[in-house]
């Protein structure tokens, strides 16, 4: 066991004797994540595009499904660029169901 303490002192003696990173030159390697707005005032992502249209905002504008059964299926549409099937149980007068992929919404038509 006196293997693992002399590794760990060798390597704290030869952090010690490392040349520190300036914090300034730390701090400007951060890269910000999220939307911040450029000099111009457009909206940019942290990849570097501009986009006025988030997902959240246009899965809000789709308007809700009615559907004749209890249960159903939602995969994403889109064959291979749809999402893993998942079920959702609509049994509630008022339910509203969601799809946690996608977050399309479905709620049962009743007659």
């Amino acid at each position: 066991m006196a293997a693992p303490g002399a590794t760990f002192r060798r390597l704290l003696l030869l952090s010690r004797s490392l040349p520190s990173r300036p914090v300034a030159a730390a701090a400007a390697a951060v890269r910000p994540y999220g939307v911040r707005a450029s000099d111009t005032g457009e909206l940019v992502t942290h990849t570097g595009q501009v986009n006025k249209n988030f997902a959240i905002d246009l899965i809000a504008e789709q308007p809700v499904s009615e559907v004749e059964s209890r249960v159903i299926s939602c995969d994403g549409g889109g064959g291979a660029l749809g999402h893993p099937k998942v079920y959702i149980n609509l049994d509630k007068d008022t339910k509203t169901g969601t799809c946690g992929y996608c977050g399309l919404q479905f709620k049962q038509k009743h007659h």
